[in-house]
């Protein structure tokens, strides 16, 4: 597979213009924010045009230049070009010229802790939701937890302005079966012995506020299609990052999402037992040709069930020998044993004699891009891990996405507008229309013609308020997997 040989498929949105009339006009009352959250806005006006912006809108259809984005209390009240949008007298006016805006980035693989190796997974209550919301992440979906009501008490501080960051949908803690993995369990992974089991795990998380359910790879074709059958009794959703189960026999299930792409799929391993995470999972991806007819087969029967796809990119990339080098930001943010510890793993990786890797990872890009021609709702988020920051390894999926063959439309798209799609926020967010929340990041440069650009973030809006990016970024110098 060539990267950049191909683009995306979706087809241009309306934007229909006009004043916004019936929805609330005031955002968060700003008397309500602490002095902290406060000290991080750079733009917090009632009325706010954004005008000359090249606008990438998260519906998929190509950029348009010379729009001006007017944004009343927390909602967007007009979108559309210049000289055609009034701009309410009194409004403040940012003259944007040369900056791309896009929707708030939806991430939906974005822990509150970052995992560094095993047995180290540090919280980031303090670090994380500065770093995500800075780089232009205004929702973020946990997938996971190692410290659950830690996420849940970061959530409410949150919506009730005491402290800066996305807003929070709470995944319940890892589920497992019990197995061999042993390590799996000292991560905090709560193992499902039988049916009664499974369905308390479900309905108590359900209670303490938990949306989603995220199953891991050791787990029972049973007990996940249990877990799914109490979620969604539950209202709850329910995906999966997987081993021992395949993508169809989960789509068969009923589950809702699955994580990581291809690389989490063992389906096409001839040696792999039912129910069992064999260890050869991964290079039989590497070894699958893409034009095998079981690949389609499986892309199939996920759209056709509406099973949506998370795409980690970023992550999968530092397990391979491309992983790049950490940026003079990934320094920053840093503390100096984490450093060095990326610096040893990257040696590793990059010495080691496993070529097949990289074509593992191109096979990925392909799954991905087979999955959206195929009509598949694809969504990114980073999976902190290794070196991918919170909110910049978000930057770097959509670099990769164009850099497998999206359009850079279609990656704003699967950035934003999919992943609103997938937790069911798509009424409220995820593409720059009237009516919606004011969620939108602002860039200096052009990130269709260079997607790089998007790791210059000036401001980013979420509900209706301007936050300064430098400020929450230089806030975590030196704490991402220490606080």
């Amino acid at each position: 597979m060539r990267r950049g040989a191909r683009g995306g498929t979706w087809m241009p949105g309306v934007v229909t213009i006009f004043l916004w009339a019936g929805m609330p006009a005031a955002g968060q009352d700003r008397e309500a924010l602490s002095e902290e959250v406060r000290s991080y806005l750079a733009v917090s006006s009632s009325v706010v045009a954004l005008e000359n912006v090249l606008l990438f809108d998260g519906a998929g259809g190509p950029a348009r230049s010379g729009q001006t984005i007017v944004i009343r209390g927390n909602r967007i009240e007009s979108v559309g070009a210049a000289g055609e949008v009034e701009i309410p007298p009194g409004a403040e006016r940012l003259d944007l010229e040369g900056h791309s805006v896009m929707p708030g980035m939806v991430g939906l693989h974005n822990h509150m802790f970052y995992y560094q190796s095993t047995p180290r997974a540090s919280q980031m209550q303090y670090s994380g939701p500065r770093l995500y919301l800075g780089a232009g992440v205004t929702t973020v979906r946990t997938t996971g937890s190692v410290a659950p009501y830690q996420d849940l008490s970061l959530k409410g501080a949150v919506e009730r302005g005491e402290t800066p960051g996305p807003r929070i949908l709470i995944t319940a803690p890892y589920v497992i079966s019990p197995g061999p993995d042993e390590r799996l369990r000292d991560l905090g992974m709560y193992a499902i012995r039988d049916e009664e089991t499974a369905r308390r795990y479900v309905r108590y998380w359900a209670a303490e506020g938990a949306e989603w359910i995220k199953a891991y790879t050791q787990i029972t074709r049973e007990a996940l299609g249990t877990i799914i059958d109490e979620a969604h009794r539950q209202g709850m959703k329910v995906t999966a990052h997987l081993c021992s189960v395949g993508f169809r026999e989960a789509t068969a299930l009923g589950i809702d999402n699955l994580e990581h792409g291809l690389w989490a799929n063992s389906e096409y391993d001839t040696t792999r037992e039912p129910d069992r995470c064999s260890p050869n999972y991964q290079r039989s991806i590497a070894e699958l040709d893409m034009d095998d007819p079981r690949v389609a087969e499986t892309i199939s029967e996920m759209v056709a069930a509406g099973v949506a796809m998370t795409s980690t990119l970023a992550v999968a990339e530092q397990a391979t020998p491309l992983v790049p080098d950490l940026t003079e930001r990934d320094l920053e943010a840093l503390p100096d044993h984490v450093v060095e510890a990326e610096m040893e793993r990257r040696s590793i990786f990059r010495t080691t004699e496993m070529p097949w890797m990289i074509d593992l990872f191109e096979n990925l890009l392909d799954f991905e891009l087979a999955f959206v021609e195929a009509g598949g709702v694809l969504a990114a988020g980073v999976d902190p891990a290794w070196g991918a920051l919170p909110g910049y390894g978000d930057q770097r999926n959509f670099e990769i996405l164009v850099e497998a063959g999206f359009e850079p439309a279609a990656a704003v798209r699967i950035m934003s507008a999919n992943g609103a799609i997938i937790l069911g926020l798509d009424d409220e967010l995820g593409t720059v229309v009237p009516g919606k929340l004011a969620d939108l990041v602002v860039i200096e440069g052009d990130i269709e013609l260079r997607p790089s650009d998007i790791r210059n973030v000036r401001i980013v809006f979420k509900d209706g308020l301007g936050y300064d990016p430098e400020k929450l970024t230089a806030a975590v110098a030196g704490q991402v997997g220490v606080r």
